[in-house]
Order: C-alpha cells, then sequence, then structure tokens
C-alpha cells in the first residue's frame, strides 16, 4: 500500500514521536510505500489565504472555495501545497499522528486540512460521503491525551471520546470519503513507566503489520 503520515507535535523526542517513527519503519518493514508530512520539521505554514495558489479567479474578494475550484482547474495551487494534496491522492491509507489539544487538532494540523482538502480535489458537488472523492482509501487517528482513560467515557468529565473526535472522523475523513480506522488511543503516556510506553509501541507495531486486514469503524451521524 501508499501510506501516507502527518505527524504533528512539536518534539520529535516525545511519545508522539516514537509513535511516528514506529509506524514508518514498521510500514516500510512491511513492504509499504511511507510517504510522511513532519509538519513542524517542515515549517508548514497554517494559514489559508491567497499564498495557497497561483492563479487568481476574483482579484477583489477572496472566497478560498471559489479560488480552489479555480486552481483545481488550472493546476493554480502553490507548489508546496501541491505536494500535499498529491500524497493524500496517493495514499491509500493516510495516518494523523498528534496529541489531542482542546479536544481537537493541534492549531499546525487543522491549518494542514483547511489548506490542502481543498475544494475540486478533496470534495466536491455531488461528491461527499459515500461518493467521497477519496471513496477506497482509509485514514486513522493516532493521538494522545493529557487525561486518564477513565476521563474519556460518557460519564467521565471530559465526555465520551467518540464524541469529541466525530467533528474530524465524521466532520473531515468520512466527509471527503475515507473509511475510517478505529482510533489508536494512548492515553495520559506522560504518566506511565517507560516500560509501559515501550509495550504501546510492540502493541502499535503490531496492528501497523496487519493494517490492510482491519475493518473499518461505523462513524456516527450525530
Amino acid at each position: 500500500m501508499n501510506i501516507l503520515i502527518v505527524f504533528a507535535h512539536p518534539e520529535p523526542k516525545s511519545f508522539n514521536g516514537a509513535l511516528f517513527d514506529t509506524a514508518v519503519e514498521t510500514l516500510r518493514a512491511a513492504g509499504h510505500t511511507v510517504a510522511t508530512s513532519d509538519l513542524y520539521r517542515m515549517g508548514f505554514n497554517p494559514v489559508s489565504d491567497r499564498h495557497n495558489f497561483n492563479t487568481v479567479n476574483d482579484p477583489a474578494f477572496l472566497k478560498l472555495q471559489l479560488e480552489e475550484l479555480h486552481a483545481a482547474e488550472t493546476h493554480g495551487f502553490a507548489p508546496q501545497l501541491e505536494a500535499e494534496i498529491a500524497k493524500v491522492e496517493a495514499a491509500d491509507l493516510m495516518i494523523w499522528q498528534f496529541p489531542l489539544w482542546w479536544f481537537g487538532l493541534p492549531g499546525i494540523l487543522k491549518g494542514w486540512v483547511d489548506r490542502v482538502f481543498a475544494m475540486g480535489r478533496a470534495y466536491r458537488y455531488g461528491h461527499i460521503y459515500d461518493t467521497g472523492v477519496f471513496r477506497g482509501k482509509r485514514a486513522l487517528l493516532s493521538l494522545t491525551t493529557g487525561g486518564p482513560q477513565e476521563a474519556y467515557t460518557a460519564d467521565g468529565f471530559n465526555g465520551d471520546l467518540d464524541a469529541i473526535l466525530r467533528p474530524v472522523q465524521r466532520g473531515i475523513l468520512d466527509f471527503t470519503g475515507f473509511s475510517v480506522l478505529a482510533p489508536q488511543v494512548h492515553y495520559q503516556p506522560v504518566r506511565v513507566e517507560p516500560a509501559q510506553r515501550e509495550a504501546w509501541l510492540a502493541d502499535w507495531a503490531t496492528r501497523l503489520r496487519n493494517i490492510e486486514n482491519e475493518t473499518p469503524i461505523l462513524v456516527g451521524r450525530y
């Protein structure tokens, strides 16, 4: 498979960094082709504006969706952005590796989505959800939390983790046609012993060696 791993953590020596490195090494050893986007090390700019484009549809008023459609029709995306879009288009499986910050994606990763998931390339009229542009591709969220596992249940003080992830899994991935695999979640890695983190990395590698055989989950609509 062609696999894209998008990594969003400012510290490469973090546990997120270890999960990212483990995924790259394991998947390549298994014979997959692995592309990466290490957003902080790339210096990726998460701000979406006219620098997304080499073309101009309306110089008097910036409507990003209309500019995206125009760029999609005229090969008008800026080179770095076009390279990221092409990585997503080439991937059979996309993995996002990130810490859960403020119940959502880190800003740099959300900004990557804002710029890369462009209208005309990632979605278009009549091509969302079951008819999405990326139908047949799969996606997986691998994340860490600051709180313990019991905090992310329906009765926990942070609430159901599935509900927290729904805007991403349903509103971004499922919306554009991806089949979503069960998230890989590691709770409070900073508060466990090194031996536990090593065991988690081994389990992650084991899962990845069989990832092509996994069945997607149903992503709730509400």
